[in-house]
């Protein structure tokens, strides 16, 4: 068991360990169901889901939101409308949003839909130094898009993978804890239940599940 300040106590018994947490009005938190023993902790539970949900959202501030903004050519565009509009293309890239390039063909514009490719292949050689294709034009129905994104360097691609790589080794950790959580389940009702306990829950299990930074493995 590890108290409120970071310290190891040792191996103590449930109601030792509860007697403890109550007597400095805190609650006694599971942290690594999967060890043996299993390792709690004292703390203020009430609090840290507190500081945990302030994280996540300090982290949601930095997160990027990709927009799709869409820019629309005719099969008649001019030069000049032609290039105000892959200007407003390469703003949005730059801006790091990705970009809808349309071309809409009214009545007897269909049969000339080669017209609309061409433009579309010409703005994707235009700003390639700039974006990526991530669908090449396709018709569908009377409309004629391609889909571009923007260009990443080599160190934003690493830290994308950085960020991948995490976020795959957590999900795979939380998996990983869950299914010893129903192992452990089926062995026998003597294992402590995964709940918070706090002063008033004097005949519970002492034991709460929640995932608290840097675990140990025993107590």
């Amino acid at each position: 068991m590890i108290d409120d300040e970071g310290n190891q106590i040792g191996i103590l018994p449930p109601f030792e360990a509860l007697k403890m947490a109550r007597e400095k009005n805190l609650d006694l938190v599971e942290i690594s169901p999967t060890a043996h023993p299993p390792v709690c902790r004292i703390m203020d539970y009430g609090k840290f889901l507190y500081q945990q949900e302030k994280r996540d959202r300090e982290a949601k501030k930095h997160q990027k939101v990709i927009v799709v903004k869409e820019v629309k050519f005719r099969i008649n565009v001019d030069d000049h409308d032609y290039e105000t509009k892959k200007n407003h293309v390469l703003r949005f890239l730059g801006e790091g949003d990705k970009v809808k390039a349309t071309i809409f063909f009214r009545g007897r514009e269909m049969t000339r839909t080669n017209l609309g490719r061409q433009i579309l292949e010409r703005l994707i050689k235009d700003v390639e130094d700039k974006s990526i294709v991530e669908f090449r034009p396709r018709q569908e129905g009377n409309t004629l898009h391609a889909i571009l994104a923007p260009k990443k360097t080599a160190v934003e691609r690493e830290k994308e993978r950085e960020r991948e790589a995490k976020q795959k080794a957590k999900q795979e950790k939380k998996l990983a804890q869950e299914k010893d959580k129903l192992v452990q389940e089926k062995l026998g009702p003597e294992k402590l239940g995964p709940e918070t306990l706090g002063p008033k829950n004097e005949k519970q299990p002492a034991t709460a599940a929640a995932e608290v930074p840097d675990p140990v493995s025993q107590a």
